[in-house]
């Protein structure tokens, strides 16, 4: 064992295009490149933040398995984005799970330098077989990924993955996409993907869920378990009024039995003070409720509506600026989700 240790000290690191490993996250292959989000269709169609935000690598994530004692990255970014609200990490860095006795647990993170990155994100290991999850960034977009182990070991595609058929589909805004995590892992899209063992598919855009309906239509073409519709902290009163319909219909009508979640918006914690916003979340939900309330008048089945009243507990403790969550809001915000989803996503 000892001179086993001494030469895998000695090992030098051997990178390897992460493309040869399976990717989750995706509710289409048919993107511009291989760590977006969104159909090369709608490049010339959709608004431009939109498109743009669709090209962040957020919910996706690389399954792989080693015998190395260590595990490296070198990674570059689009936009190397930077935010003073949201740590590196979670903008633009990766972050590492390894499945032990059938839990994900954290690994590491890979931290960013800027636009081209490289980093050891865990080391000293013993050279046994285990299960790596990688995500990606959620707030910038990963152009080209590869992973380092060290030349004495293997690196191959998992052994097994979560379940990727009928996946969990989550449509919203800035807080759905991840802000501001501290790390890729911390987003609840991400945190509910491993305490489920069922694909989710991030759909988040920052200050763009305004109920675009080309979404709903990339939506409606996943076969899911369950959609998650959290629109309402960007979409205003008028929008929801306008197009919720349509943008829920788009979806029923192809997918008429698969349970879909109403999501309130956050009884953000600076609310008590700041009158408008006050106002504003208070229309907003009252608009969603009413919107609600007229689908189950129509005899509209397996339509489910979460208050927002829990999301993020009671002590204003939650939240980076008052609205984007903090690992402790994302860890809450998965904790009401998990019971709601296991409990109505189709098997």
């Amino acid at each position: 064992m000892g001179l086993l240790l001494a030469a895998v000290a000695n090992a030098q690191t051997i990178y390897h295009d992460a493309s040869a490993f399976p990717l989750l996250g995706k509710a289409t292959e048919s993107t511009l490149t291989r760590y977006e989000r969104l159909p090369d269709s709608l490049q010339n169609i959709s608004r431009k933040p939109l498109w743009d935000l669709g090209r962040n690598s957020a919910g996706l994530a690389v399954r792989f398995r080693s015998n190395s004692t260590s595990i490296s990255a070198k990674w570059e970014v689009r936009n190397n984005m930077s935010m003073n609200h949201m740590t590196p990490t979670g903008i633009k860095g990766l972050d590492l799970y390894c499945l032990q006795d059938g839990k994900w647990i954290f690994a590491g993170s890979g931290r960013p330098q800027g636009k081209i990155n490289k980093a050891t994100i865990v080391s000293n290991m013993l050279p046994e077989e285990r299960e790596y999850l990688l995500y990606l960034s959620l707030y910038d977009g990963v152009t080209s990924l590869s992973i380092g182990v060290d030349s004495l070991s293997a690196i191959t595609p998992p052994a097994d993955l979560p379940k990727r058929e009928k996946p969990v589909v989550f449509y919203g805004t800035s807080i759905l996409q991840g802000g501001c995590a501290s790390r890729p892992g911390m987003a609840h899209t991400n945190i509910l993907e491993r305490w489920l063992n069922r694909e989710c598919i991030n759909l988040g855009f920052s200050g763009n869920a305004l109920l675009d309906l080309e979404i709903a239509d990339v939506i409606a073409g996943v076969d899911a378990s369950m959609f998650v519709l959290d629109f309402v902290p960007n979409a205003t009163v008028e929008q929801m009024r306008e197009r919720a319909d349509k943008f829920y219909t788009t979806i029923r009508s192809k997918h008429p039995d698969t349970p879909v979640l109403f999501v309130e918006d956050p009884l953000f914690t600076h609310s008590p003070f700041d009158t408008r916003i006050a106002k504003e979340v208070k229309d907003k939900n009252e608009t969603l409720n009413a919107f609600f309330r007229s689908l189950k008048q129509r005899g509209e089945k397996n339509i489910y509506f979460l208050a927002s009243r829990d999301i993020i507990g009671h002590d204003g403790e939650a939240t980076v600026d008052g609205i984007h969550f903090t690992d402790l809001g994302f860890m809450r915000y998965a904790e009401i989700l998990y019971p709601i989803l296991e409990k109505h996503m189709r098997p």
